[in-house]
Order: structure tokens, then C-alpha cells, then sequence
């Protein structure tokens, strides 16, 4: 785990939205789990002048006490005595009710950020998220770090923390033990596309178009990657290692030499041993502007050993099948 660099995304963030002035005091609102130990250590050592406030519901017994002890304990904390709310909100209009004359901080993360946007969807149809900074002022600098990430700082910083048993029976314990888990089989980047929902950022396609000038390359993903050169825009099939043979398009491609690849043309590409351009091959042999993108060449590192149908190769052999 990399705590600094971790540090140094936390810091970022908190200078981007303005949260905390620099070396300033910071109330961190503890609950004796990883996240706001996270937060509370983190600040400490970003050089902001930390105290931690906790407010014990009551609501389970002995273990509401023990949460209490040790945010006393360990991390410094006062102690106020929460109890009365019943429903969710309730509880935090509670929680937020107290201190209100300092700055206080959350540890709420990325992941705290994309349950709330799945919530907000089910139960109004509109994608609201975690704001950095609430209108009374509470702020959230753990917005871009997960949960599995505070839980890996705490255990490299040797930090010990507890678990709320209770959890899994808010709404949020529903979201996080059964909704996502679900939503990550559907696509394996589910929890960052509703980040950057909730944050309201464009999809990184989106802003490979945005612009037409210069060039940029996206990869999309099962071996597709986005390309814009200027105001053109095709998709590029990624390497593949030349061993056997290698359908690309219409084109059979084999050889039993070490070390080839197969992949799609890219400017300023150039024939081994030969400052002859791949550009001016294809103009050579008059293939069409539109299909050079596509066209696959036989390379060894960067240099091109053999391009199908115009340029051959000892070594490697080429068919073109009719499509």
C-alpha cells in the first residue's frame, strides 16, 4: 500500500475544493471504523491540526460503548452523548448537530459516493452525489479514495480500527453486500462509471471527441483501442503475438519466427532497416486512405518487418481471404 501516495490524492483533493487552509484545525467526526481513522491519520500527517469528535447513538449496547472507548482512546476523541434519533436521517441530522462552531470533517470515500448515487437514482431518478463540502460546512477530503483503500492504509500504518456489526442492516449495507456486488458481474467497471456520475464527469470517449486537435488513444477494452488523429477517429485492434497464425480482417497471417506481432498501422511507422515510411507504402500501392487504419503489419518491437499483400518477409506468409 502506498499511504504517501494516498496522502498526496487526499491533499490534492483538499486544495482543488478548498476544504481545510493549509495547517488548519479540522474536527474529524470518528466512528472507530477505517475510514474516518483514515481520515483523522491522514490529516495529522498533511500537517492540518487534528482533533476527532465522536457521537455515540447508543444503539447497540456495550458495543456503541466500546466504539466510544476507543475513539477516546485512540484517536483522542471527545464524547458526546447522541442518543433519540430512530430512522437514518435522523441520526445524522443528529451527528451533524454537534460542533458546529469548527470545521468538522467526514470520512466518506469513493465508495460511500457511489452508494449514495445508486440510492439517489432508486429513490428519486436523479444521479445526486456526496458533495466535498455540505452547505453547513462539513467537509469530505476522502472523496477519491475507497474503502478497501482506508482499510489498507490503516493496516500499513499499523492503525487499529473496528466494524460496525450493524451495517449491513442499513440501506447502504444492502447497496454494498448485495446491489453492487450484482452490478460488478454486469461490467467490472460499474462502481467507477457511477463515480464519475456522480461527479459529473464526461466518459473518457466522450472526451477523446470533444476535441480535433492533436491525437489521442483510448483503450476501450477486449482488445479495442479508440484513435484520434486530428478530426479522424477509427478503432484499432491491440497486438497480437504472431505465433502460428493470426486471422486479422481478411488477412491469414503465419509464421513460425520468434518475437513478431501483428497490429494496426501507426503514423511514422517505418520498414525495418529502411527510412521508407509505412505512409508512403500504402501511398505506393494506392490503398485507400480509408482502409490503411485497418491494415495489419508484421513487426519485431517497433520496427515493421512485413506489410500483408504489399511487402513480404522471409519467414512469414500471408493469404488474403475473401470476405
Amino acid at each position: 500500500m502506498d499511504t504517501a501516495g494516498l496522502r498526496t490524492r487526499v491533499e490534492a483533493f483538499t486544495r482543488e475544493h478548498d476544504l481545510i487552509a493549509p495547517a488548519g484545525d479540522v474536527t474529524i467526526l470518528v466512528s472507530s471504523g477505517p475510514d474516518s481513522t483514515c481520515a483523522w491519520h491522514v490529516l495529522r500527517q498533511l500537517g492540518y491540526r487534528v482533533s476527532a469528535l465522536h457521537v455515540n447513538h447508543g444503539l447497540r449496547g456495550g458495543e456503541s460503548d466500546e466504539d466510544a472507548r476507543f475513539c477516546a482512546e485512540r484517536l483522542g476523541a471527545e464524547i458526546v452523548d447522541g442518543r433519540g434519533g430512530r430512522t437514518e436521517d435522523e441520526l445524522r441530522e443528529l451527528r451533524y448537530s454537534f460542533a458546529t462552531d469548527r470545521l468538522r470533517a467526514t470520512g466518506h470515500t469513493a465508495s460511500d459516493q457511489v452508494e449514495t448515487v445508486l440510492y439517489r437514482l432508486a429513490a428519486s431518478g436523479v444521479a445526486g452525489g456526496i458533495k466535498p463540502k455540505r452547505e453547513d460546512g462539513v467537509v469530505r477530503p476522502l472523496l477519491t479514495v475507497w474503502r478497501d483503500e482506508t482499510e489498507a492504509y490503516c493496516r500499513a500504518e499499523g492503525l487499529e480500527f473496528r466494524v460496525d456489526s450493524s451495517n449491513r442492516d442499513t440501506k447502504r449495507g444492502l447497496i454494498r453486500d448485495e446491489i453492487l456486488p450484482r452490478l460488478r458481474e454486469l461490467h467490472p467497471g460499474a462502481e467507477r462509471n457511477l463515480l464519475r456520475l456522480a461527479e459529473g464527469r464526461r466518459a473518457p470517449l466522450d472526451e477523446l471527441l470533444a476535441s480535433s486537435s492533436g491525437s489521442k488513444r483510448l483503450d476501450l477494452g477486449g482488445g479495442l483501442t479508440a484513435v484520434r488523429e486530428y478530426d479522424r477517429v477509427w478503432l484499432e485492434r491491440a497486438p497480437v503475438s504472431l505465433e502460428g497464425e493470426v486471422h486479422w480482417g481478411p488477412w491469414r497471417i503465419e509464421s513460425d519466427l520468434p518475437g513478431l506481432k501483428v497490429r494496426a498501422w501507426r503514423a511514422g511507422d517505418r520498414l525495418a532497416g529502411r527510412k521508407k515510411k509505412i505512409q508512403d507504402v500504402f501511398v505506393d500501392a494506392k490503398v485507400p486512405r480509408s482502409e490503411r487504419e485497418a491494415w495489419p503489419l508484421v513487426v519485431r518491437g517497433d520496427e515493421v518487418v512485413a506489410v500483408p499483400g504489399i511487402v513480404e518477409a522471409e519467414g512469414v506468409r500471408v493469404k488474403r481471404v475473401a470476405g
